[in-house]
């Protein structure tokens, strides 16, 4: 035997050895498959750019769950959309996952709390319900209710009609952290005793987070801001109907050529995203109106919420999309986002940016209408 095939031979025993005491080996020998370490670490699980439909799957599905599942027999009555490039994994994009929940007429669910973030937005039914840290939210199509990490909350619908919202949960980075709670004993003080309840006790008037933060530019100094763990907006429901008003006044305005007419979802008492690891927007695509591509080191769940279908291009590959559906694009992904009707079209959009700008990570690149490409950020 030669020496060559001793060293491969002494090599691949090295490998098996390596792997068989679980460790990886970081060094690169050749650029042969077999042996390119650097090639097998990059081969880690990524998300795929993925359309869910709301019509012919997610509708259709949480209908036949409704039909089949009580509330009796499960708190819950969700579907999670699970990214294709992270199954089995729980997670739609990398650090976020949607879920979409139907509830019956006057079904409400007992409170908990968990770690991770979550927020729910109105897709159907005038009588979504979330109680939040003692203010009870009834909240309708396009509003956006907070339920910020280690606050007590309960869902449900107040109405007489079924109703459906979509909640978009911080929860598959959280999984990353290893910092997944989730805690259902809720109680009460009744005198000395603490006393488990079903419900929460409100402390707030039903309209307080419009009371107290719904005028821009003033703050009230005569409340406390730092509710539930201060670590989030205190403001806990946005309303649909000024943010739509918002997006209309400038409608007509230039706008941004990566990202149109774009609005963020912010804390009113410091101006920052409303939690650490999450942030929302509303964007509006004019009539015919075309993004020029955009790469970001972000992810974003988008969901069209108003108007008429349209398509994004990620990757140079086309994406179709209608209204309530969930478009996910990975980070590190060219993206543009096309409105071929004559009407506007608004979506709801999920992104992990505050997360990566606090650990510096947060980089955006666009190309221009001659195709070079410009660092943006």
């Amino acid at each position: 035997m030669g020496a060559e095939s001793n060293i491969k031979v002494a090599l691949d025993k090295l490998y098996d050895d390596v792997h068989q005491a679980n460790m990886f080996p970081f060094w690169a020998t050749t650029t042969e498959v077999a042996h390119d370490e650097v090639r097998q670490l990059m081969k880690s699980a990524k998300a795929l750019p993925f359309v869910w439909s709301y019509r012919d799957q997610i509708g259709p599905l949480l209908q036949r769950s409704a039909e089949l599942v009580s509330m009796s027999d499960s708190e819950r009555r969700s579907l999670i959309l699970v990214n294709p490039g992270l199954a089995p994994r729980r997670a739609t994009v990398t650090t976020m996952y949607t879920a979409y929940r139907l509830n019956d007429p006057h079904e409400v669910m007992p409170p908990h709390r968990h770690s991770p973030n979550a927020i729910r937005f109105g897709l159907t039914g005038s009588q979504n319900f979330t109680g939040v840290e003692g203010e009870d939210i009834v909240f309708g199509p396009g509003d956006m209710v907070l339920t910020p990490h280690d606050t007590w909350h309960n869902h449900g619908n107040k109405g007489d009609e079924p109703a459906v919202n979509l909640s978009v949960l911080d929860l598959p980075l959280v999984e990353t952290l290893n910092a997944i709670y989730f805690e259902h004993d809720y109680k009460e003080k009744e005198g000395d005793r603490e006393v488990s309840r079903a419900e929460q006790t409100a402390r707030f008037d039903p309209d307080y987070s419009k009371h107290i933060y719904g005028r821009g530019g003033l703050l009230p100094r005569f409340v406390g801001h730092d509710r539930g763990t201060g670590a989030a907006s205190p403001m806990y429901v946005y309303r649909w109907e000024p943010m739509r008003a918002f997006l209309e006044a400038y409608r007509d305005h230039e706008g941004d050529p990566y990202e149109a007419i774009k609005i963020e979802y912010i804390d009113p008492t410091n101006g920052e995203p409303v939690f650490k690891t999450m942030t929302f927007f509303a964007q509006m695509l004019r009539p015919g109106e075309k993004t020029l591509p955009l790469k970001q080191t972000a992810s974003l769940l988008v969901a069209p919420f108003e108007g008429p279908a349209g398509h994004s291009i990620i990757d140079g590959r086309r994406h179709d999309w209608a209204q309530f559906d969930t478009l996910a694009v990975p980070g590190g992904s060219w993206c543009q986002h096309v409105n071929d009707s004559r009407e506007p079209i608004v979506l709801f959009v999920a992104s992990d940016e505050p997360a990566l700008k606090k650990l510096g990570l947060f980089k955006r690149w666009g190309q221009n209408a001659q195709g070079d490409t410009l660092r943006l950020d």
